[in-house]
């Protein structure tokens, strides 16, 4: 991939935010955090279209919780064809984090992490995706 280079004009307001944006996310300069700004309305205007996009469901719960478990696993087993993986990890001694690394249909994935999260007992719950 060519790099292309071309100027910008902005309010000084809009640049110090741009400033802001780098040093809060510690890029090394404002063509990287340009890049991860279109990159992110990229995907997000693919979401809204339905495209393929990859993506991670990223939930936090309580392993005791009965039933919760076997409710994470059903649903996950409705939607194989989307899950790619998942990995689990042990928090403390009661609560754990499940990463699952999605790739499918916006609507599908956004599906999935809805029923996922809205499972009694899943304390935080969140779904990023990417374009693939």
């Amino acid at each position: 991939m060519s790099v292309v280079r071309f100027g910008v004009s902005l309010e000084k307001e809009l640049l110090d935010d741009l400033d802001e944006f780098v040093k809060k996310n510690r890029f090394t300069n404002r063509s990287q955090a340009i890049r991860q700004l279109i990159a992110e309305n990229t995907a997000r205007s693919k979401w809204e279209c339905n495209n393929i996009v990859v993506g991670s469901i990223t939930l936090i719960y309580d392993h005791h919780k009965r039933e919760l478990v076997h409710k994470l696993h059903d649903i996950q087993h409705h939607y194989h064809h989307e899950i790619l993986s998942s990995q689990h990890f042990h928090l403390n001694h009661e609560k754990c984090m499940e990463i699952i690394a999605v790739k499918g249909e916006a609507k599908l994935l956004t599906e999935l992490s809805d029923k996922l999260i809205a499972i009694k007992g899943i304390q935080h719950g969140k779904l990023t995706m990417s374009r693939a």
